[in-house]
């Protein structure tokens, strides 16, 4: 393999002294050097040609047993320096001290047509930050790293990448639910691709233990290496950059929020500082929607990472940055100020996501409509949004087939003679949706009154902006996915690839790479949640087992 690598963050950040690999508190550095621990049959499941292009790979080259030794974590190529990296964090809503790397172990960074990349292989063995874990990753949770990174990605969402899902050989032993039920599982390791994977735990931890020359130090690696716009870092520059980690951070829920994305553990130590989606456990797309549903066990009586909340989750963990980076400022006011620029983008964002999805063209609120407040004020739809996040509710409505038929919906005034109506029966207006319910019968005649006054506002709406229906729901199909990974479709790809067959893996990768296309080969995957995966385990929801 012929990659270039120039390792910045080793080069440049104050490092572990210790290079024995015991767990430990880890004082005055930023990562701790440490080898992948070796597996007995490392064996390619999959691998992501696009990601592998933009490291100067070839797609023969990921056929190689060499491929599968380095990505598997036996060997190390020319150039790669490993490590973990030392951070902290906020869990649940509680500070959890030093938290680290504990089953990912970077190789290096990767330049390649002009742009950095750092590979990192997460279930490769355990790290002075494992804890009492073994550092090692299954199957199961491979899969879906592997398969949500690029499905993302393809959705158009900010997110890591993921090239390689190598299956180890070797089982690993892990109790799925907490319950006393440790089972041997089939190991995986898979092979992260990030500009970098700084997250806000990184700076709470040095700021948190006082060391603030190490949080100085990272700091202005960061800006320099990753915000190089900003200029040189200074008490003004680092207010800019927290400006920046907000907006976009702003813009990614934003596309969570669009595609029904549930991130399930956002704790600040899986907080991207370049506002990528970081850290697939135990994650999953709304099936019916439902503001409340959270896809993680361990969050299943709070529900503090619920979809609903996650604009709230993304301020608060912003806030804990800011309150990390303070003692390089010296002043709270700028830093109050900074964390303002996450809300404004994202009610600004988010009003323009809802219009895209809907078809809209969005109204720009008139200064006589600000003065007064009201619907107006807000952009001029958002009685009909809150009222459609309403009628979703009123029984089980798959969100992502819901907006995709929506676009069908007529709104065309048809050509007719003058004494024959030219309006949509209740039949007609309806018709399109009925495949996004679970349980159509339960459709009362109360529910659905209320759902077509909302249809016959929104056609309204829609021929207030004389557009076209074929232009609408090309729009319309360039924003609302026909495939996402639903949690029950991931499990069969899991079911099947923990007997030793990666096939259904790579159809999937293959399905997500254009999750905004009809696919008539593959009209399955774009089915709703069957029955049967209702309360299955890896079809509803996870835990944060790995």
């Amino acid at each position: 393999m012929d990659l270039h690598f120039d390792n910045s963050f080793v080069r440049e950040l104050p490092p572990d002294p210790e290079r024995r690999n015991h767990r430990r508190q880890v004082k005055n550095a930023c990562f701790s050097f440490v080898d992948p621990t070796p597996v007995s049959s490392p064996r390619v499941v999959a691998c992501a040609a696009e990601v592998a292009a933009l490291l100067g790979l070839t797609p023969d080259a990921c056929n190689t047993d060499v491929f599968a030794q380095v990505f598997g974590g036996n060997r190390l190529a020319p150039g790669m320096e490993s490590y973990a990296a030392c951070y902290g964090g906020h869990q649940f809503g509680n500070w959890a001290g030093q938290l680290g790397d504990g089953r990912a172990i970077s190789l290096g960074e990767v330049t390649h047509d002009n742009q950095r990349w750092e590979l990192q292989l997460k279930g490769a063995g355990p790290t002075p930050y494992s804890r009492t874990a073994d550092g090692r990753a299954v199957m199961r949770s491979s899969v879906r790293e592997f398969l949500c990174s690029e499905a993302m990605h393809h959705l158009g969402v900010p997110t890591t990448r993921a090239l390689s899902l190598v299956a180890t050989g070797d089982s690993v032993v892990r109790d799925m639910f907490y319950d006393g039920n440790p089972q041997p599982e089939l190991g995986a390791v898979v092979c992260r691709v990030a500009p970098s994977f700084l997250r806000f735990g990184n700076f709470e931890i040095f700021s948190a233990r006082q060391e603030h020359d190490v949080l100085k130090m990272l700091a202005d690696y960061a800006i320099t290496t990753h915000f190089p716009d900003l200029g040189k870092p200074s008490p003004t520059v680092y207010v800019e950059w927290l400006e920046e980690v907000c907006r976009r951070t702003a813009i990614m829920i934003v596309h969570w929020m669009r595609v029904g994305f549930v991130h399930g553990v956002m704790n600040t130590d899986n907080m991207s500082l370049l506002g990528l989606t970081i850290d697939y456990g135990p994650y999953g797309w709304l099936d019916n929607y439902d503001p409340n549903w959270t896809p993680n066990t361990t969050d299943a009586g709070g529900k503090r990472y619920r979809y609903g909340y996650q604009p709230q989750i993304a301020h608060w963990n912003l806030a804990r940055f800011a309150e990390a980076i303070y003692p390089l400022v010296g002043d709270v006011e700028p830093l109050e100020a900074a964390l303002q620029v996450y809300s404004q983008t994202f009610e600004r964002e988010q009003r323009v996501m809802m219009a895209q999805k809907l078809g809209l063209e969005e109204h720009q609120a008139s200064s006589d409509d600000a003065e007064a407040g009201g619907d107006e004020a807000t952009g001029g739809d958002s009685a009909l949004v809150e009222e459609l996040l309403d009628v979703l509710q009123l029984i089980e409505t798959d969100m992502t087939i819901f907006y995709r038929q929506l676009a069908k919906i007529p709104a065309e005034i048809p050509s007719t003679p003058a004494d024959e109506p030219c309006e949509s029966s209740d039949d007609e207006l309806l018709a399109p949706l009925m495949d996004a319910y679970y349980a159509p019968e339960e459709l009362t005649e109360p529910h659905r009154q209320r759902t077509l006054a909302w249809l016959r506002r929104y056609v309204a709406r829609v021929r207030e902006d004389g557009t076209r229906d074929g232009v609408r729901l090309a729009r319309m199909n360039a924003v609302n996915p026909k495939y996402v990974l639903r949690n029950y479709v991931a499990q069969l790809a899991i079911d099947k690839a923990e007997q030793g067959d990666g096939s259904l893996v790579q159809e999937l990768l293959n399905v997500m790479r254009h999750p905004y296309d009809e696919q008539p080969a593959r009209e399955e995957y774009a089915r709703k949640r069957p029955e049967w995966a209702r309360h299955r385990p890896g079809c509803s929801m996870l835990s944060c087992s790995s």
